[in-house]
């Protein structure tokens, strides 16, 4: 995180993979800088009875890589006890706004951290040749590894527009 707007070459990693992650830590930067200093009240919080928290998009945020990480590394979806784990993350609605709640701010970061750490680790099993490795993927499509990491920060940021939404309607 030292050189933030870089996207550059990572030492132990592929140029592109490099670059692919460098892209991932601007988008998780910038996440963890617009929930910086939130009280457990606030990451609970919600708009209405059909909005998710912003502690619930942030364990969705650690929910979706997991998943890719199964999908794209270890070819399959999660089992019952990893949906017990990241069920209601990976879905939200009811089901997130029942369990994802009176967790502080370090609890997220720890779950970001956690799965992120496990991302870095993978990839360096990889080069950039398995970026561009196709397969099936949502409703039969071809997609390449490339695209699915992709969607694993493109699907952050647009629910960090969430986030940056529900803070200024704060009413706690």
């Amino acid at each position: 995180m030292n050189n933030i707007y870089l996207i550059s070459d990572i030492p132990g990693y592929s140029p592109q993979i490099s670059r692919l992650l460098s892209m991932m830590n601007y988008a998780r930067f910038t996440t963890l800088e617009s929930t910086k200093n939130l009280s457990v009240n606030q990451l609970d919080f919600l708009l209405d009875s059909e909005s998710n928290s912003i502690g619930a998009l942030l364990m969705h945020f650690a929910a979706v890589e997991y998943a890719y990480q199964l999908e794209t590394f270890e070819k399959r979806d999660l089992n019952d006890e990893e949906m017990s784990i990241w069920g209601a993350a990976l879905d939200l609605g009811e089901e997130g706004r029942k369990k994802i709640r009176g967790n502080d701010l370090n609890y997220y970061v720890d779950k970001l951290n956690e799965v992120r750490n496990r991302t870095y680790e993978l990839f360096k099993t990889v080069d950039d040749d398995w970026l561009y490795k196709e397969e099936e993927f949502w409703y039969k499509k071809q997609a390449n590894h490339y695209f699915m990491w992709f969607h694993v920060f493109e699907d952050e940021i647009n629910h960090r527009g969430q986030i940056r939404m529900i803070k200024k309607r704060l009413k706690v």
